[in-house]
């Protein structure tokens, strides 16, 4: 089991840069394929980005490409999502997930574990 812990989300201006992290707990961190989703008000979970097991593969929505990078430390148990030129449309509850071998990075029914989220604000 794995359990997840999001941290520095938070106010932040349009143009401005925020970067999250997520601590994973246990010793199979590394097993797993991770994922940052959000979801805003009255809207339903989105993919974001996500990132193999090794590092070596990552994947991002095209609403966030080229203004965020996903990174990964397993020997530190811990997820990045390092957020540049953020937009308003930005502004959503930020969640980290877990997902062991899954079928598709895009899709939050392949994750197995998922964090408390935390809240990005981006004022215009």
């Amino acid at each position: 089991q794995v359990q997840l812990v999001e941290s520095g989300g938070g106010l932040v201006q349009a143009g401005g840069s925020l970067r999250l992290s997520c601590a994973g707990s246990g010793r199979t961190f590394s097993r797993y394929a991770m994922g940052w989703f959000r979801q805003a008000p009255g809207k339903e979970r989105e993919f974001v980005t996500a990132i193999s097991v090794s590092g070596g593969s990552t994947y991002y929505a095209d609403s966030v490409k080229g203004r965020f990078t996903i990174s990964r430390d397993n020997a530190k148990n811990t997820l990045y999502l390092q957020m540049n030129s953020l937009k308003p449309e930005d502004t959503a509850v930020y969640y980290c997930a877990a997902g062991f071998n899954p079928g598709s990075y895009y899709s939050p029914r392949q994750y197995d574990y998922w964090g408390q989220g935390t809240q990005v604000t981006v004022s215009s």
